[in-house]
Protein backbone atom coordinates (compact mmCIF):
# COMPACT_ATOMS: atom_id res chain seq x y z
CA UNK A 1 0.00 0.00 0.00
CA UNK A 2 1.17 3.09 -0.85
CA UNK A 3 1.84 6.36 1.75
CA UNK A 4 -0.97 8.16 0.02
CA UNK A 5 -3.59 5.26 0.13
CA UNK A 6 -2.59 4.52 3.81
CA UNK A 7 -2.83 7.96 4.96
CA UNK A 8 -6.23 8.05 3.97
CA UNK A 9 -7.14 5.03 4.68
CA UNK A 10 -6.14 5.99 8.07
CA UNK A 11 -8.12 9.02 8.06
CA UNK A 12 -11.59 6.96 6.85
CA UNK A 13 -10.75 5.03 10.02
CA UNK A 14 -10.44 7.86 12.36
CA UNK A 15 -13.94 8.88 10.47
CA UNK A 16 -15.77 5.69 10.08
CA UNK A 17 -16.65 5.80 14.28
CA UNK A 18 -20.37 4.35 14.18
CA UNK A 19 -23.42 6.44 15.36
CA UNK A 20 -26.64 5.65 16.81
CA UNK A 21 -29.04 4.43 13.82
CA UNK A 22 -31.83 6.80 13.26
CA UNK A 23 -35.33 5.55 11.28
CA UNK A 24 -35.63 7.02 8.02
CA UNK A 25 -38.91 8.16 6.83
CA UNK A 26 -41.69 10.54 7.80
CA UNK A 27 -42.45 11.15 11.12
CA UNK A 28 -45.06 12.22 12.89
CA UNK A 29 -45.36 15.41 14.01
CA UNK A 30 -45.51 15.09 17.84
CA UNK A 31 -42.76 12.64 17.78
CA UNK A 32 -40.96 15.06 15.59
CA UNK A 33 -41.82 17.84 18.67
CA UNK A 34 -41.32 15.46 21.57
CA UNK A 35 -37.69 15.12 19.79
CA UNK A 36 -36.82 18.77 19.72
CA UNK A 37 -37.82 19.35 22.86
CA UNK A 38 -35.58 16.65 24.31
CA UNK A 39 -33.08 17.96 22.13
CA UNK A 40 -33.00 21.32 23.51
CA UNK A 41 -33.19 19.87 27.33
CA UNK A 42 -30.27 18.00 26.49
CA UNK A 43 -28.50 20.94 25.17
CA UNK A 44 -29.60 23.34 27.81
CA UNK A 45 -28.09 20.84 30.35
CA UNK A 46 -25.02 20.07 28.21
CA UNK A 47 -21.48 21.23 29.52
CA UNK A 48 -17.99 21.39 28.03
CA UNK A 49 -16.52 17.82 27.46
CA UNK A 50 -13.10 16.50 25.84
CA UNK A 51 -12.75 13.99 23.61
CA UNK A 52 -10.65 11.20 25.67
CA UNK A 53 -9.15 14.61 27.53
CA UNK A 54 -7.49 16.27 24.24
CA UNK A 55 -10.26 18.03 22.07
CA UNK A 56 -12.46 20.01 24.44
CA UNK A 57 -16.12 19.77 23.17
CA UNK A 58 -18.79 22.67 23.01
CA UNK A 59 -22.42 22.08 24.28
CA UNK A 60 -24.89 21.09 21.61
CA UNK A 61 -27.17 22.71 19.18
CA UNK A 62 -27.73 25.37 17.86
CA UNK A 63 -23.73 25.00 18.75
CA UNK A 64 -20.33 26.17 16.86
CA UNK A 65 -20.79 28.32 14.17
CA UNK A 66 -24.77 28.89 14.27
CA UNK A 67 -24.72 30.67 17.56
CA UNK A 68 -23.95 33.91 16.11
CA UNK A 69 -25.75 36.63 18.11
CA UNK A 70 -26.07 39.25 14.82
CA UNK A 71 -27.66 36.72 13.14
CA UNK A 72 -30.54 36.95 16.24
CA UNK A 73 -30.42 40.72 15.72
CA UNK A 74 -30.83 40.23 11.90
CA UNK A 75 -33.84 38.18 11.76
CA UNK A 76 -35.38 41.12 14.35
CA UNK A 77 -35.17 43.26 11.32
CA UNK A 78 -36.13 40.99 8.24
CA UNK A 79 -39.77 40.72 7.15
CA UNK A 80 -41.60 37.74 8.31
CA UNK A 81 -42.16 37.38 4.32
CA UNK A 82 -38.61 35.97 4.10
CA UNK A 83 -38.70 33.55 6.99
CA UNK A 84 -40.23 30.63 8.52
CA UNK A 85 -42.79 32.09 10.94
CA UNK A 86 -44.00 28.75 12.58
CA UNK A 87 -43.22 25.13 14.11
CA UNK A 88 -46.04 23.51 11.43
CA UNK A 89 -43.87 24.67 8.52
CA UNK A 90 -40.39 24.25 9.59
CA UNK A 91 -42.13 20.31 10.64
CA UNK A 92 -43.62 20.40 6.78
CA UNK A 93 -40.68 21.82 5.46
CA UNK A 94 -37.97 19.15 7.03
CA UNK A 95 -40.73 15.97 6.55
CA UNK A 96 -41.00 16.64 2.93
CA UNK A 97 -37.51 17.02 2.92
CA UNK A 98 -36.75 13.84 3.88
CA UNK A 99 -38.91 12.12 2.79
CA UNK A 100 -38.24 12.88 -0.44
CA UNK A 101 -34.60 12.06 0.06
CA UNK A 102 -34.74 8.48 1.40
CA UNK A 103 -36.81 7.83 -1.85
CA UNK A 104 -34.43 10.04 -4.85
CA UNK A 105 -31.22 10.47 -3.13
CA UNK A 106 -28.29 9.39 -5.42
CA UNK A 107 -25.65 6.46 -4.64
CA UNK A 108 -22.49 8.41 -3.57
CA UNK A 109 -19.64 6.48 -1.96
CA UNK A 110 -19.77 8.35 1.04
CA UNK A 111 -23.54 7.92 2.02
CA UNK A 112 -23.13 3.69 1.44
CA UNK A 113 -23.49 1.44 4.50
CA UNK A 114 -21.19 -1.19 4.75
CA UNK A 115 -22.08 -4.14 7.10
CA UNK A 116 -23.93 -2.24 9.24
CA UNK A 117 -21.86 1.21 9.06
CA UNK A 118 -22.15 3.94 7.01
CA UNK A 119 -18.99 4.68 5.45
CA UNK A 120 -17.10 8.19 6.70
CA UNK A 121 -15.97 10.01 3.53
CA UNK A 122 -17.20 13.13 4.83
CA UNK A 123 -14.32 15.66 4.90
CA UNK A 124 -12.24 13.65 1.99
CA UNK A 125 -15.39 12.72 0.00
CA UNK A 126 -16.29 16.51 -0.43
CA UNK A 127 -12.51 17.22 -1.29
CA UNK A 128 -11.91 14.63 -4.12
CA UNK A 129 -9.73 12.59 -2.02
CA UNK A 130 -6.85 13.59 -3.72
CA UNK A 131 -3.45 15.76 -2.76
CA UNK A 132 -1.19 17.70 -5.31
CA UNK A 133 0.04 15.10 -7.77
CA UNK A 134 -2.79 12.91 -8.10
CA UNK A 135 -5.35 16.48 -9.06
CA UNK A 136 -2.94 18.45 -10.62
CA UNK A 137 -5.13 20.00 -13.01
CA UNK A 138 -8.55 19.69 -11.00
CA UNK A 139 -8.50 23.02 -9.88
CA UNK A 140 -8.38 22.23 -6.36
CA UNK A 141 -4.76 22.76 -5.69
CA UNK A 142 -5.40 24.48 -2.04
CA UNK A 143 -8.07 21.78 -1.01
CA UNK A 144 -5.73 18.95 -1.74
CA UNK A 145 -2.75 20.28 0.12
CA UNK A 146 -5.15 21.59 3.14
CA UNK A 147 -6.99 18.13 3.21
CA UNK A 148 -3.77 16.39 4.02
CA UNK A 149 -2.45 18.79 6.20
CA UNK A 150 -5.34 18.00 8.48
CA UNK A 151 -5.18 14.84 8.05
CA UNK A 152 -1.48 14.99 9.25
CA UNK A 153 -2.76 17.07 12.36
CA UNK A 154 -5.26 14.76 13.61
CA UNK A 155 -2.56 11.90 13.19
CA UNK A 156 0.10 13.77 14.58
CA UNK A 157 -1.21 15.86 16.94
CA UNK A 158 -4.54 15.12 18.13
CA UNK A 159 -3.70 11.78 18.56
CA UNK A 160 -5.93 10.39 16.21
CA UNK A 161 -9.17 12.29 17.45
CA UNK A 162 -11.48 13.76 14.92
CA UNK A 163 -12.86 17.19 15.94
CA UNK A 164 -16.25 16.51 16.48
CA UNK A 165 -18.36 19.64 16.88
CA UNK A 166 -18.35 22.39 13.93
CA UNK A 167 -16.41 24.90 16.08
CA UNK A 168 -14.17 23.19 17.42
CA UNK A 169 -13.11 21.85 13.45
CA UNK A 170 -12.76 25.03 12.39
CA UNK A 171 -10.72 26.19 15.26
CA UNK A 172 -8.36 23.24 14.91
CA UNK A 173 -8.21 22.22 11.34
CA UNK A 174 -6.31 24.10 8.64
CA UNK A 175 -8.41 25.06 5.80
CA UNK A 176 -11.85 23.81 7.18
CA UNK A 177 -13.97 26.45 6.87
CA UNK A 178 -17.71 27.47 8.44
CA UNK A 179 -19.67 24.99 5.43
CA UNK A 180 -17.02 22.28 5.96
CA UNK A 181 -17.20 22.08 9.58
CA UNK A 182 -21.11 22.08 9.92
CA UNK A 183 -21.01 19.34 6.77
CA UNK A 184 -18.46 17.03 9.11
CA UNK A 185 -20.06 17.74 12.40
CA UNK A 186 -23.64 16.94 10.75
CA UNK A 187 -23.27 14.12 8.57
CA UNK A 188 -20.49 12.18 10.65
CA UNK A 189 -20.98 12.80 14.30
CA UNK A 190 -24.80 14.15 14.15
CA UNK A 191 -24.40 17.70 15.48
CA UNK A 192 -27.88 19.67 14.72
CA UNK A 193 -26.51 22.50 12.96
CA UNK A 194 -27.24 23.70 9.31
CA UNK A 195 -25.20 23.97 6.20
CA UNK A 196 -24.91 26.61 3.31
CA UNK A 197 -23.18 25.51 0.08
CA UNK A 198 -24.48 27.13 -3.11
CA UNK A 199 -27.60 24.69 -3.81
CA UNK A 200 -28.51 25.24 -0.37
CA UNK A 201 -28.31 29.00 -0.81
CA UNK A 202 -30.64 28.69 -3.96
CA UNK A 203 -32.78 26.30 -2.65
CA UNK A 204 -33.70 28.90 0.30
CA UNK A 205 -33.43 31.51 -1.64
CA UNK A 206 -36.23 30.42 -3.67
CA UNK A 207 -38.09 28.64 -0.93
CA UNK A 208 -38.59 32.43 0.98
CA UNK A 209 -38.19 34.44 -1.73
CA UNK A 210 -34.85 36.41 -1.61
CA UNK A 211 -33.71 37.80 -4.42
CA UNK A 212 -31.06 39.76 -3.26
CA UNK A 213 -27.36 38.72 -4.02
CA UNK A 214 -26.60 36.00 -2.18
CA UNK A 215 -23.07 36.08 -1.45
CA UNK A 216 -23.54 39.72 0.42
CA UNK A 217 -22.62 39.60 3.92
CA UNK A 218 -26.40 40.19 5.00
CA UNK A 219 -28.08 37.33 2.82
CA UNK A 220 -25.55 34.99 3.65
CA UNK A 221 -26.21 35.62 7.73
CA UNK A 222 -29.72 35.10 6.69
CA UNK A 223 -29.31 32.38 4.43
CA UNK A 224 -27.33 30.65 7.25
CA UNK A 225 -30.32 31.78 10.24
CA UNK A 226 -32.81 29.83 8.07
CA UNK A 227 -30.18 26.78 7.76
CA UNK A 228 -30.05 26.41 11.50
CA UNK A 229 -33.64 27.06 11.88
CA UNK A 230 -34.27 24.39 9.49
CA UNK A 231 -31.83 21.42 10.18
CA UNK A 232 -33.78 18.15 11.41
CA UNK A 233 -32.40 17.68 14.79
CA UNK A 234 -32.78 14.08 14.81
CA UNK A 235 -31.27 13.63 11.36
CA UNK A 236 -29.09 16.45 10.57
CA UNK A 237 -26.82 15.11 8.58
CA UNK A 238 -29.37 13.69 6.18
CA UNK A 239 -31.15 16.85 6.29
CA UNK A 240 -28.18 18.66 5.26
CA UNK A 241 -27.22 16.43 2.26
CA UNK A 242 -31.26 16.02 0.95
CA UNK A 243 -31.03 20.48 0.94
CA UNK A 244 -27.83 19.97 -0.83
CA UNK A 245 -29.52 17.56 -3.12
CA UNK A 246 -32.39 18.94 -4.00
CA UNK A 247 -30.26 22.09 -5.68
CA UNK A 248 -28.12 19.94 -7.28
CA UNK A 249 -30.64 17.31 -8.75
CA UNK A 250 -34.17 19.61 -8.83
CA UNK A 251 -33.57 23.38 -7.68
CA UNK A 252 -30.80 24.13 -10.13
CA UNK A 253 -29.79 27.10 -11.68
CA UNK A 254 -31.20 27.71 -14.61
CA UNK A 255 -33.42 25.08 -15.32
CA UNK A 256 -35.33 23.92 -12.09
CA UNK A 257 -37.86 20.94 -11.94
CA UNK A 258 -40.37 22.40 -9.99
CA UNK A 259 -43.16 19.91 -10.62
CA UNK A 260 -40.89 17.29 -8.92
CA UNK A 261 -39.39 19.65 -5.93
CA UNK A 262 -40.85 17.94 -2.56
CA UNK A 263 -41.09 21.59 -0.75
CA UNK A 264 -42.94 22.93 -3.71
CA UNK A 265 -46.35 24.03 -1.48
CA UNK A 266 -44.36 25.92 0.45
CA UNK A 267 -41.77 27.77 -1.91
CA UNK A 268 -42.58 31.41 -1.85
CA UNK A 269 -40.70 31.68 -5.64
CA UNK A 270 -43.30 29.08 -7.11
CA UNK A 271 -45.95 31.34 -5.49
CA UNK A 272 -44.75 34.47 -6.88
CA UNK A 273 -45.05 32.90 -10.06
CA UNK A 274 -48.49 31.51 -9.75
CA UNK A 275 -49.17 35.24 -8.68
CA UNK A 276 -47.54 37.15 -11.82
CA UNK A 277 -49.34 34.65 -14.44
CA UNK A 278 -52.97 35.05 -12.48
CA UNK A 279 -52.59 38.58 -12.68
CA UNK A 280 -51.25 38.72 -16.55
CA UNK A 281 -54.72 36.36 -17.46
CA UNK A 282 -56.77 38.16 -15.16
CA UNK A 283 -55.40 41.83 -16.13
CA UNK A 284 -55.92 42.42 -12.06
CA UNK A 285 -54.92 45.69 -10.75
CA UNK A 286 -55.83 45.10 -7.17
CA UNK A 287 -54.47 43.27 -4.57
CA UNK A 288 -52.98 39.89 -5.32
CA UNK A 289 -53.50 37.01 -3.66
CA UNK A 290 -50.81 35.79 -2.84
CA UNK A 291 -48.63 37.44 0.25
CA UNK A 292 -45.49 40.13 -1.05
CA UNK A 293 -42.57 41.57 1.02
CA UNK A 294 -43.04 45.53 0.88
CA UNK A 295 -44.15 45.33 -2.63
CA UNK A 296 -42.98 48.72 -4.09
CA UNK A 297 -41.24 50.20 -1.49
CA UNK A 298 -37.65 49.02 -2.46
CA UNK A 299 -37.03 49.18 1.36
CA UNK A 300 -36.35 45.15 1.81
CA UNK A 301 -32.65 44.46 1.54
CA UNK A 302 -33.60 40.72 0.85
CA UNK A 303 -36.28 41.32 -2.44
CA UNK A 304 -35.54 41.63 -5.40
CA UNK A 305 -32.95 44.78 -6.46
CA UNK A 306 -35.13 47.93 -7.52
CA UNK A 307 -32.37 47.80 -10.69
CA UNK A 308 -33.52 44.58 -11.50
CA UNK A 309 -37.51 43.45 -11.06
CA UNK A 310 -39.10 40.59 -12.09
CA UNK A 311 -38.75 39.01 -15.03
CA UNK A 312 -41.57 37.30 -16.23
CA UNK A 313 -39.62 34.96 -18.63
CA UNK A 314 -37.34 33.81 -16.15
CA UNK A 315 -39.99 32.25 -13.59
CA UNK A 316 -38.51 31.34 -10.23
CA UNK A 317 -35.02 31.43 -11.97
CA UNK A 318 -35.38 35.39 -10.25
CA UNK A 319 -34.24 33.96 -7.43
CA UNK A 320 -31.63 34.70 -6.51
CA UNK A 321 -29.83 37.57 -8.76
CA UNK A 322 -26.12 37.43 -8.10
CA UNK A 323 -23.97 40.27 -8.41
CA UNK A 324 -22.69 40.21 -11.87
CA UNK A 325 -19.25 38.54 -12.14
CA UNK A 326 -15.58 40.97 -12.20
CA UNK A 327 -13.83 39.71 -15.54
CA UNK A 328 -11.15 38.04 -14.69
CA UNK A 329 -7.76 40.56 -15.03
CA UNK A 330 -4.75 40.26 -17.64
CA UNK A 331 -1.41 38.87 -16.61
CA UNK A 332 1.16 38.11 -18.68
CA UNK A 333 4.28 36.02 -17.96
CA UNK A 334 7.19 34.25 -19.73
CA UNK A 335 8.39 30.78 -18.68
CA UNK A 336 10.94 28.57 -20.22
CA UNK A 337 11.40 24.76 -20.51
CA UNK A 338 15.46 23.94 -19.68
CA UNK A 339 16.25 20.83 -21.11
CA UNK A 340 19.77 18.86 -20.85
CA UNK A 341 20.51 15.30 -22.05
CA UNK A 342 20.20 12.73 -19.50
CA UNK A 343 21.30 8.51 -18.74
CA UNK A 344 17.17 7.96 -19.01
CA UNK A 345 17.24 10.37 -21.83
CA UNK A 346 16.18 14.20 -21.76
CA UNK A 347 15.82 15.92 -18.58
CA UNK A 348 13.79 19.08 -17.96
CA UNK A 349 13.97 21.76 -14.84
CA UNK A 350 11.09 22.42 -12.71
CA UNK A 351 10.86 24.53 -9.61
CA UNK A 352 8.31 24.92 -6.84
CA UNK A 353 6.02 27.65 -6.19
CA UNK A 354 5.46 29.05 -3.12
CA UNK A 355 3.21 27.73 -0.48
CA UNK A 356 0.34 30.36 -0.80
CA UNK A 357 -0.63 32.26 -3.76
CA UNK A 358 -1.87 31.19 -6.69
CA UNK A 359 -1.26 27.28 -7.48
CA UNK A 360 0.48 27.48 -4.15
CA UNK A 361 2.91 24.60 -3.71
CA UNK A 362 3.15 23.30 -7.52
CA UNK A 363 5.75 22.86 -10.00
CA UNK A 364 6.79 24.82 -12.73
CA UNK A 365 8.66 25.47 -15.64
CA UNK A 366 11.09 28.60 -14.39
CA UNK A 367 8.88 31.90 -15.04
CA UNK A 368 9.07 35.90 -14.76
CA UNK A 369 6.71 38.84 -14.90
CA UNK A 370 6.35 40.42 -18.61
CA UNK A 371 8.94 42.85 -19.40
CA UNK A 372 7.69 45.42 -22.19
CA UNK A 373 10.68 44.57 -24.80
CA UNK A 374 11.79 41.52 -26.15
CA UNK A 375 15.14 42.13 -25.05
CA UNK A 376 14.24 43.13 -21.52
CA UNK A 377 12.29 39.64 -21.46
CA UNK A 378 15.39 37.23 -22.39
CA UNK A 379 17.33 39.10 -20.29
CA UNK A 380 14.87 38.70 -16.94
CA UNK A 381 14.25 35.17 -17.94
CA UNK A 382 18.26 34.03 -18.39
CA UNK A 383 18.43 35.75 -15.08
CA UNK A 384 16.00 33.39 -13.70
CA UNK A 385 17.19 30.31 -15.18
CA UNK A 386 20.74 31.04 -14.17
CA UNK A 387 19.48 31.35 -10.46
CA UNK A 388 18.55 27.35 -10.81
CA UNK A 389 21.16 26.39 -13.06
CA UNK A 390 23.93 28.14 -12.93
CA UNK A 391 25.89 30.12 -15.97
CA UNK A 392 23.70 29.42 -19.45
CA UNK A 393 24.02 30.34 -23.17
CA UNK A 394 22.02 33.08 -23.75
CA UNK A 395 22.40 32.76 -27.65
CA UNK A 396 20.45 29.09 -27.15
CA UNK A 397 16.78 30.96 -25.92
CA UNK A 398 14.25 30.52 -28.30
CA UNK A 399 11.05 31.46 -28.33
CA UNK A 400 8.20 29.21 -28.88
CA UNK A 401 4.77 30.34 -28.82
CA UNK A 402 2.23 31.27 -26.20
CA UNK A 403 0.05 30.17 -24.06
CA UNK A 404 -3.61 31.63 -22.97
CA UNK A 405 -5.07 29.80 -19.04
CA UNK A 406 -8.10 31.05 -17.84
CA UNK A 407 -8.66 30.75 -13.77
CA UNK A 408 -11.53 31.74 -12.01
CA UNK A 409 -10.08 35.10 -11.89
CA UNK A 410 -7.22 35.63 -13.68
CA UNK A 411 -6.55 35.15 -17.42
CA UNK A 412 -2.95 34.19 -17.49
CA UNK A 413 -0.78 34.53 -20.94
CA UNK A 414 2.12 32.93 -21.31
CA UNK A 415 5.20 33.55 -23.23
CA UNK A 416 6.79 29.99 -23.40
CA UNK A 417 10.62 29.72 -24.40
CA UNK A 418 12.87 26.82 -24.87
CA UNK A 419 16.52 26.55 -23.86
CA UNK A 420 18.73 22.98 -24.54
CA UNK A 421 22.12 22.22 -22.78
CA UNK A 422 24.16 20.29 -25.22
CA UNK A 423 27.10 19.60 -25.90
CA UNK A 424 28.48 20.81 -22.20
CA UNK A 425 28.81 18.71 -18.77
CA UNK A 426 25.01 18.08 -17.46
CA UNK A 427 24.05 19.95 -14.08
CA UNK A 428 24.03 17.59 -11.46
CA UNK A 429 22.97 19.52 -8.60
CA UNK A 430 20.36 22.11 -8.28
CA UNK A 431 19.02 24.66 -5.06
CA UNK A 432 16.34 23.59 -3.04
CA UNK A 433 13.05 23.90 -4.55
CA UNK A 434 14.04 22.46 -7.74
CA UNK A 435 15.02 19.67 -9.73
CA UNK A 436 15.39 17.30 -12.88
CA UNK A 437 12.77 15.61 -14.66
CA UNK A 438 12.31 12.91 -17.36
CA UNK A 439 9.47 14.26 -20.02
CA UNK A 440 7.64 10.55 -18.61
CA UNK A 441 8.30 11.46 -14.63
CA UNK A 442 6.94 15.35 -15.99
CA UNK A 443 3.44 13.72 -16.98
CA UNK A 444 2.71 12.52 -12.72
CA UNK A 445 3.86 15.47 -11.42
CA UNK A 446 1.86 17.94 -9.30
CA UNK A 447 2.02 20.61 -12.58
CA UNK A 448 -1.40 22.98 -13.12
CA UNK A 449 -2.86 21.98 -16.44
CA UNK A 450 -1.02 25.56 -17.40
CA UNK A 451 2.39 24.18 -17.30
CA UNK A 452 0.80 21.32 -19.37
CA UNK A 453 -0.01 23.54 -21.83
CA UNK A 454 2.96 25.01 -22.20
CA UNK A 455 5.17 21.38 -22.14
CA UNK A 456 2.87 20.93 -25.41
CA UNK A 457 4.04 23.76 -27.06
CA UNK A 458 7.56 22.72 -26.14
CA UNK A 459 7.16 19.15 -27.39
CA UNK A 460 5.85 20.24 -30.84
CA UNK A 461 9.04 22.82 -31.17
CA UNK A 462 7.61 25.40 -33.38
CA UNK A 463 5.38 28.37 -32.63
CA UNK A 464 1.77 28.26 -31.89
CA UNK A 465 -1.10 29.36 -29.52
CA UNK A 466 -2.89 26.93 -27.62
CA UNK A 467 -5.60 28.42 -25.06
CA UNK A 468 -8.41 27.22 -22.79
CA UNK A 469 -9.50 27.41 -19.76
CA UNK A 470 -9.72 25.09 -16.21
CA UNK A 471 -13.26 25.04 -16.27
CA UNK A 472 -14.55 24.03 -19.63
CA UNK A 473 -12.64 21.52 -22.57
CA UNK A 474 -12.32 22.69 -26.17
CA UNK A 475 -11.48 21.14 -29.30
CA UNK A 476 -7.78 22.05 -29.80
CA UNK A 477 -4.31 20.43 -29.86
CA UNK A 478 -4.79 21.13 -26.27
CA UNK A 479 -7.45 18.80 -25.47
CA UNK A 480 -6.80 15.53 -24.14
CA UNK A 481 -8.80 12.70 -25.07
CA UNK A 482 -7.90 10.26 -22.01
CA UNK A 483 -8.84 11.55 -18.54
CA UNK A 484 -6.32 12.40 -15.95
CA UNK A 485 -3.93 10.70 -14.24
CA UNK A 486 -5.27 11.88 -10.67
CA UNK A 487 -8.90 11.00 -11.45
CA UNK A 488 -7.77 7.62 -12.63
CA UNK A 489 -6.22 6.76 -9.15
CA UNK A 490 -9.25 8.81 -7.62
CA UNK A 491 -11.93 5.90 -9.58
CA UNK A 492 -9.42 2.79 -8.59
CA UNK A 493 -9.19 4.10 -4.99
CA UNK A 494 -13.21 4.35 -4.16
CA UNK A 495 -13.46 1.32 -6.56
CA UNK A 496 -10.52 -0.74 -4.58
CA UNK A 497 -11.27 0.44 -1.00
CA UNK A 498 -15.62 -0.01 -1.03
CA UNK A 499 -14.93 -3.61 -1.44
CA UNK A 500 -11.99 -4.07 0.39
CA UNK A 501 -14.21 -2.08 3.52
CA UNK A 502 -16.99 -4.33 3.09
CA UNK A 503 -14.97 -7.30 3.50
CA UNK A 504 -13.58 -5.79 6.57
CA UNK A 505 -16.46 -4.81 8.18
CA UNK A 506 -18.26 -8.01 7.61
CA UNK A 507 -15.22 -9.83 9.01
CA UNK A 508 -15.58 -7.58 12.00
CA UNK A 509 -18.84 -8.01 12.47
CA UNK A 510 -19.16 -11.59 12.50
Amino acid sequence: MTPFVSRLSRLWAIMRKPRAAVGSGHRKQAASQEGRQKHAKNNSQAKPSACDGMIPECPGAPAGLARQPEEVVLQASVSSYHLFRDVAEVTAFRGSLLSWYDQAKRDLPWRRRVGGQKMRWTWTGGHMLEVNQLWAGLGYYSRGRRLQEGARKVVEELGGHMPRTAETLQQLLPGVGRYTAGAIASIAFGQATGVVDGNVARVLCRVRAIGADPSSTLVSQQLWGLAQQLVDPARPGDFNQAAMELGATVCTPQRPLCSQCPVESLCRARQRVEQEQLLASRRLLGSPDVEECAPNTGQCHLCLPPSEPWDQTLGVVNFPRKASRKPPREERSATCVLEQPGALGAQILLVQRPNSGLLAGLWEFPSVTWEPSEQLQRKALLQELQRWAGPLPATRLRHLGEVVHTFSHIKLTYQVYSLALEGQTPVTTVPPGARWLTQEEFHTAAVSTAMKKVFRVYQGQQPGTCTGSKRSQVSSPCSRKKPRMGQQVLDNFFRSHISTDAHSLNSAAQ
